[in-house]
């Protein structure tokens, strides 16, 4: 028994949508990340979500140590 077919604009490529996984490291480089991103602006944001969460994790350990 096969499984019907799914309609138009359903699949893991719907329009606005983007994929749900890559099935290659080229799949991200050919244009295929969401929001009109490229790699190296995701990773470049990344980078910089990363640092910034950091340092508040710094802060408030910091303020905390300090009032105790």
């Amino acid at each position: 028994m096969a499984l019907p077919p799914l309609p138009p604009g359903a699949g893991p490529l719907a329009p606005g949508l983007g994929p749900l996984g890559f099935s290659t490291v080229g799949d991200a480089a050919n244009g295929l990340l969401p929001f009109g991103w490229d790699v190296a602006g995701f990773q470049k944001w990344t980078l910089i979500y990363l640092g910034v969460s950091s340092l508040a994790f710094v802060v408030v350990w910091l303020v905390g140590y300090l009032r105790r």
